[in-house]
């Protein structure tokens, strides 16, 4: 198994997948979350390989775009890599990492550990951050045709997983209900250190929002 052509034939398998996904789990948030896994794979011990291959094939099948399917996703990167003659050992590796690493609601935990998936979770929250967490956040609210803000409707906490996979309320909520508590469920140091930064910058986001929706600013 040749892995630079395995990672090349999977770069290249995501982007045709995925060239006409929503804005915000394109390519490019593919892009980023690889190269979020392969700068905090640098400070941790890890095997690359199944870093990389996680990152590229996280969301090759997001359940949000599947009527909430979760198997589609392990499937179709299960029979990808299985052409590619990656090893059962691996694929398994890989599968985990799919079925792991989304957030699912404030109060769900995961059956599954690794380091490999762990520094994948972090580079796939902080795409969740910061300037462009917002943006893509904005772009999602968009794309389902949710409110920006409704000052009437509060932030619910610790939902359930049907209940977040669920939810229509308005963009500003989500904020609440995942984005700023990702800080606190980063795994590695490097990814808690981004993401103290990325958190940073949204609180400041949020109080210029609330300030220029209130008309003080």
């Amino acid at each position: 198994m040749n892995k630079s052509q395995v990672l090349k034939n999977t770069e290249d398998f995501v982007k045709e997948s995925l060239k006409n996904a929503e804005g915000g789990h394109d390519w490019f948030h593919i892009q980023r979350v690889w190269r979020n896994a392969k700068l905090i794979a640098k400070t941790e011990t890890a095997d690359l390989f199944i870093v990389e291959l996680g990152a590229l094939l996280h969301d090759i099948a997001d359940s949000k775009f599947h009527n909430g399917n979760e198997t589609i996703g392990p499937k179709v990167a299960s029979e990808f890599l299985k052409k590619q003659q990656v090893s059962a050992e691996i694929i398994t590796q890989v599968v985990k990492i799919i079925e792991n690493v989304s957030f699912k609601g404030g109060n769900v935990q995961q059956d599954f550990n690794s380091i490999e998936l762990k520094i994948v979770q972090d580079a796939d929250r902080l795409d969740a951050l910061g300037a462009i967490g917002i943006a893509r956040t904005f772009n999602y609210g968009g794309f389902k045709e949710r409110a920006l803000y409704d000052p009437e409707i509060k932030p619910k906490l610790n939902m359930s997983k049907e209940e977040y996979k669920t939810s229509s309320a308005p963009t500003i909520n989500h904020f609440y209900e995942k984005l700023l508590l990702l800080k606190d469920r980063m795994n590695t140091k490097t990814g808690k250190e981004i993401a103290q930064k990325r958190h940073e910058f949204m609180e400041m986001y949020l109080e210029q929002f609330y300030a220029e929706w209130n008309g003080e600013l």
